[in-house]
């Protein structure tokens, strides 16, 4: 079993930055694809990231070149660098582990998740 815990989540205006974490608990993710996903109100819930047990890295097309995702497998930490925030990216932000794929974009393919955390951009 892996827990995992969303944090750094909170309220930007509009061009800003946050960093979210994603701590992993109950044994390593370094063999682990990590991915990003996120649900805003009334929305289904949608890839945003994903990095391979290698680093491969895969980005939606919303937000590739403002977010950055990383791993510290030292730390068993996973992370989401979001630069050039815009209202739109308001959404519940969730980590996922997938202990036997590549980085998957499909939610169903990951088998533990994250409680999310919050991130709110206002105009």
């Amino acid at each position: 079993q892996v827990q995992l815990v969303e944090s750094g989540g909170g309220l930007v205006q509009a061009g800003g930055s946050l960093r979210l974490s994603c701590a992993a608990s109950g044994r390593t993710i370094s063999s682990n694809a990590m991915g990003w996903f996120r649900q805003a109100p009334g929305k289904e819930r949608e890839f945003v990231a994903a990095i391979s047990w290698s680093g491969t890295i895969y980005y939606a097309r919303s937000v590739k070149g403002r977010f950055t995702i990383s791993r510290d497998n030292a730390k068993n930490t996973v992370y989401l660098q979001m630069n050039s925030l815009k209202p739109e990216d308001t959404a519940v932000y969730y980590c996922a582990a997938d202990p036997y794929g590549w980085g998957s974009t499909l939610d169903d393919e990951y088998d533990y998740w994250g409680q999310g955390t919050q991130v709110t951009v206002s105009s």
